[in-house]
């Protein structure tokens, strides 16, 4: 190794995953909007035959989302805070550079598979984990070929101690890699019992267990990829950004360990009412309501890390954005808790309440913490100021709506279906047809989809100024220490 470029940073795979973060935000985004139209237009269905219909596109669409643009962004965050963090550029080391671009290709092809099989109707119908067996495959060589690369630099690391955000990734690779395994174990029908498919296959759980393996895989999904790597991003990008440290070291801690010992116990909220057992319905409600605890913990440190700071706000749109995500995050890590609660449950469960809470957590929190990130990153990659600060403020204020108008119309929305779906007349008889409900929550349907499209809009912008930062911004002499420079 060479010493005297140790602090050269290479932003190489960074700068790919960036791209691809940006890329499939705007397809899976757009098929998102797409689908919230469907949803208040059904003719909307019939563009495309088969192949436009919500039941093919809806998958495809929080696939795209969750394990496109946001594990694109997360793993750009990895290419650069690690480096960083670590004290050790990727450039020393050809293997690590080779393993970071091998990383990138077996993903695209990995996302290249997905969306090939997803739109032909090839899927296990599991949510969050419809691919069939030989791209799970492929999956778990990907995670082992990011695992390389992450101890690969903690073993080659100058800097002894290891960064709260070190741990936060290092969480996410564990359990994603726990989960996935589990959840995943599949039997091929055609090498078993010779029939279907070569790549068909069953779940090697089956009835009550599957759902219970599903939903602690599922909601793990959320705490693993929404939340640990996300909370990573933030306590390195927040205090880079307002030149503040963080707040409480001790509290960031506390926050991590009650988040790994909580979260992965909160999944059976998923099956309250149904045949899970009892016990196992009243813990993962217990569970979701302490999770209150360590989510804010982290939440309130992001938010106490700015004191004294405030008036960053009125001058830098990216602390606007990381701000405003970590207060979605509190909206979406006390709303779900809720939701959890038994008797809140009997109202809320199936209804569009629940896609309410789940789009507050990944358009403000999650969303947002991407859409910051890659622009903290931008300037300091292509060596030139942020292209247009306007137009940032701009997508920052069109996305903000969107949001309000997607989740306030879904609490509505869910709360209405759900007093329907309940409501009796004299006799003891339903007062009102399923049809009614849908009839009743028609304007709703509209809204949210105009809220997603007011979110897209801001997505488009996102990728124009990134683009033209590469192509037009103007050229820094030296980076940026803290804020990041903005045309």
């Amino acid at each position: 190794m060479q010493s005297h470029n140790a602090l050269e940073y290479d932003y190489t795979v960074a700068k790919m995953f960036a791209i691809a973060a940006i890329v499939l935000g705007i397809v899976g985004m757009t098929i998102g909007v797409i689908l919230a139209f469907q949803l208040a237009f059904p003719d909307l269905n019939y563009l495309a035959g088969e192949y436009g219909t919500f039941s093919r596109l809806r998958p495809l669409h929080t696939d795209a989302v969750a394990f496109g643009f946001t594990l694109s962004g997360i793993w750009a965050s990895w290419y650069y805070i690690g480096q960083r963090i670590l004290k050790v550029s990727m450039a020393e080391s050809p293997f690590m550079m080779f393993i970071g671009k091998l990383h990138f290709w077996l993903y695209i092809a990995g996302v290249a598979a997905v969306v090939v099989t997803l739109l032909m109707g090839i899927t296990t119908s599991k949510e969050y984990a419809e691919f069939e067996w030989p791209i799970d495959i492929a999956i778990v060589v990907v995670w082992v070929v990011f695992g390389i690369n992450l101890f690969g630099m903690i073993g080659i690391r100058r800097e002894k101690y290891l960064y709260i955000s070190m741990w936060y990734f290092i969480a996410f690779y564990v359990a994603v890699a726990m989960l996935y395994l589990f959840n995943n174990m599949a039997v091929p029908t055609y090498f078993v019992a010779g029939v279907g498919d070569w790549w068909h296959s069953v779940s090697m759980y089956a009835g009550t267990n599957d759902a219970l393996i599903e939903w602690w895989y599922g909601h793990n999904a959320v705490a693993f990829v929404f939340t640990t790597p996300i909370i990573a991003m933030i306590y390195y990008f927040l205090p880079k950004e307002s030149g503040q440290p963080v707040f409480s070291y001790k509290l960031s801690l506390m926050a991590f360990w009650g988040l790994m010992f909580v979260y992965l116990w909160a999944g059976g909220h998923h099956l309250i009412y149904s045949t899970v057992p009892d016990w196992m319905q009243t813990m993962g409600s217990i569970f979701s309501v302490i999770l209150i605890l360590p989510s804010w913990g982290s939440a309130i440190n992001m938010l106490l890390t700015m004191k004294g700071e405030w008036g960053q706000l009125q001058t830098n749109p990216l602390i606007k954005f990381m701000i405003l995500a970590s207060t979605f995050y509190m909206f979406s890590t006390l709303e779900g808790p809720i939701q959890a609660i038994k008797s809140v449950n009997a109202l809320a469960h199936f209804t569009d309440w629940i896609p309410g809470h789940v789009h507050d957590g990944t358009l403000g929190w999650v969303g947002f913490m991407v859409i910051a990130a890659i622009f903290h990153m931008v300037p300091r990659m292509a060596k030139r100021e942020i292209y247009s600060k306007k137009l940032m403020d701009a997508q920052f204020w069109i996305q903000t709506t969107g949001i309000v108008l997607y989740f306030s119309s879904m609490w509505i929305a869910g709360i209405t279906q759900g007093m329907m779906w309940r409501a009796t007349d004299e006799f003891g008889n339903l007062a009102y047809s399923f049809i009614d409900t849908v009839t009743v929550l028609h304007p709703y349907y509209v809204i949210r989809a105009v809220g997603g499209l007011l979110y897209l809009i801001g997505v488009f912008m996102w990728a124009f100024n990134v683009y033209k930062t590469f192509t037009a911004g103007r050229e820094l002499e030296k980076e940026p220490q803290n804020a990041t420079p903005m045309s």
